[in-house]
């Protein structure tokens, strides 16, 4: 199992779609943000403030990233990247887990 040392974490979770995703925000010892969530079947649609880089760490989804008109499948072990102030549509059949960096550009 992947370990990620040195960290703080913000006791709060982040709920959405009426519990249906979770998550819990962190930060590393340089600032940098990121979560660690749970996605439960269902089809979601996420506003992006900063950039987000999101690595599948268990199960599969169905992305439509900005100016994609049709959905394709991410997995395990798959990044993809959402670019900022925008929105992405995700759809799942089963437990997704997943971690998501922040980058703040600018």
């Amino acid at each position: 199992m992947e370990k990620i040392k040195d960290v703080e974490v913000c006791l709060k979770g982040n709920v959405y779609f009426d519990g249906r995703v979770t998550s819990r925000t962190f930060y590393k010892k340089t600032g940098e943000r990121f979560t660690l969530g749970i996605i439960t079947p269902g089809e979601y649609t996420f506003d992006v403030g900063d950039k987000e880089i999101v690595k599948m760490l268990s199960g599969a989804a169905q992305i439509c990233l900005p100016g994609e008109s049709e959905f394709h499948e991410v997995k395990e072990g798959e990044t993809f990247v959402i670019p900022a102030n925008s929105d992405y549509q995700i759809r799942t059949y089963g437990i997704v887990e997943y971690l998501c960096d922040y980058v703040i550009e600018g």
